[in-house]
Formats: C-alpha cells, structure tokens, sequence
C-alpha cells in the first residue's frame, strides 16, 4: 500500500510541476506596476485556458497534500 502512494505522490509532484510551467506568468517585471501594464495587473481575470491551469493546479496539490499527509502518517505508524 505504501509503494502504491508513494508512486501516486511522484505521479502528482510531475504532473503540478506541468501544470505550473505550462502557465503564463502573471506578471510583466518590476515595471508593469508603474506604466502601462497597470490596467492589467487590476482589472483582468483569468479566462480559457489560464482559468482551467489555475483550477487545474488548485485540484493537484490539495490531491498532493493530502496523500503527502497520508502516507507520512502510514509510513511512520509501520
């Protein structure tokens, strides 16, 4: 049962590490918070495919979280 969550937290880690780097960065520098970039730092929501990445990832690392959490309580009970 361990080796079985064990693979299944590796699979999760490679697949949220995907996700993340598949992303667009929020951000445009150090100089987007002071020129023209201002409008789009406050006013814009995510749509398409931003907002599925972002659920995406949300879902991924509870899911990583809680059978980290899982097989740590597992592994030192045995």
């Amino acid at each position: 049962m361990i080796t079985v969550l064990q693979i299944a937290v590796v699979l999760l880690a490679l697949l949220l590490i995907g996700v993340v780097v598949a992303q667009k960065s929020k951000t445009q520098g150090m100089g987007a918070g002071f020129g023209g970039g201002a409008e789009d730092l406050f006013g814009s929501r995510a749509r398409g495919l931003d907002a599925l990445l972002s659920k995406i990832t949300i879902i991924l690392s509870v899911l990583f979280g809680i059978l980290t959490l899982i097989l740590g309580r597992m592994m030192n009970t045995f």
